[in-house]
């Protein structure tokens, strides 16, 4: 389905309603100068990750300059790798026929154990997400997934465990969605917190921002992620929330992890380095860097942050922007907390 929605870094809005740029300022300023940098690279997105030719425009960045950004439609499924799986069958299912959950203290197996256990887990005796035979309560069906990730869940599916399919969105495709990003980026006054969308993969994926887990565990829901960090909602489709290595292009230079995907202010995005590369290396307050070999770029955090990337020090572009819905991350613009 070619459903074109225009994100903007900076603005998100519900159907039928505009805001105006909504980045709020960061508390404190990068440790370490931003250099320029060569712009965007559209011969890195995989084939397939981008719908048609992308155009160039003119565009006014939220601090005033004006520039050219891109305009690319970007396809909504990953090109190089299969979505799934998610939610666990049984309380014995194993780790490898299931996706992971985080929520903001850490990366967790979905497996059949987790489910068991998610009335110790989150000290809640209202946990309760498989029957008398140990089958977990999943959403299998289209209903199931359109009544459970929505703002509203369904009473009916409280205690159920949420995944989504391609199947289940209109005509069974992907939604695309067009973003608008400096061809090169431009440096900002002060890092600023991203709000709406955080920018792309390099397989065709919007990087959403952080999931509503405390109104997904509020519902006694969880949200199932794949092991690549993304998972589905109807509004968005496929979408992620979390950087666990996949979508990485080429090879890393010494020192580094590799590229995956492109910020809303046109810098590059690199894996999450481990704790113990995270010894030897000395990041700003947005987790970047400048090295001799990529330039200017961010680190993303681990996936159990549960936010990708930590705060930009580029401009985004600047505007009111009609989302077309809830931003990926499953929350509309002044509504109720989602569930995706």
């Amino acid at each position: 389905m070619l459903s074109v929605v225009a994100f903007f870094a900076s603005s998100c809005s519900s159907p039928g309603t505009s805001s105006d740029a909504t980045t709020t300022e960061a508390s404190a300023t990068a440790t370490q100068s931003v250099a320029a940098s060569t712009g965007i690279d559209l011969t890195l997105f995989k084939a397939g990750a981008v719908v048609g030719d992308p155009s160039t425009v003119d565009c006014t960045l939220s601090g005033g300059a004006e520039t050219t950004c891109y305009e690319i439609t970007i396809s909504g499924y990953p090109t190089d790798h299969e979505v799934g799986p998610f939610c666990p069958e049984t309380i014995t299912t194993g780790a490898d026929k299931a996706g992971i959950w985080f929520d903001g203290e850490g990366v967790y197996d979905l497996d059949g154990e987790f489910i068991a256990n998610l009335a110790e887990k989150y000290n809640d005796s209202g946990w309760q997400m498989y029957d008398e035979n140990g089958n977990v309560f999943v959403t299998d069906t289209a209903e199931a997934f359109e009544a459970a990730a929505r703002p509203d869940v369904d009473p009916a599916y409280q205690n159920y465990c949420i995944e989504g399919s391609v199947d289940y969105l209109e005509n069974g495709e992907p939604i695309t969605s067009t973003v608008l990003i400096p061809t090169s980026p431009v440096a900002a006054a002060a890092p600023s917190e991203p709000q709406g969308n955080q920018g792309v993969t390099l397989d065709g994926v919007i990087i959403a921002a952080s999931a509503p887990v405390d109104a997904i565990l509020g519902a006694y829901t969880i949200a199932s992620f794949d092991d690549c960090g993304g998972h589905f909602n109807p509004f968005e489709g496929y979408h992620l929330h979390g950087a666990t290595g996949c979508s990485e292009t080429g090879t890393a230079s010494e020192g580094e992890t590799a590229m995956f995907g492109y910020a809303m202010d046109g810098y590059p995005v690199h894996s999450p380095y481990s704790e113990a590369e995270l010894a030897n290396v000395q990041l700003d307050e947005c987790n970047g860097h400048t090295t001799e070999a990529e330039g200017y770029h961010y680190h993303a955090n681990s996936a159990a942050k549960n936010q990708v990337i930590q705060c930009l020090v580029g401009q985004t572009v600047a505007g009111e922007g009609d989302g077309g819905g809830p931003p990926a991350g499953g929350v509309p613009a002044g509504g109720a907390p989602g569930n995706n």
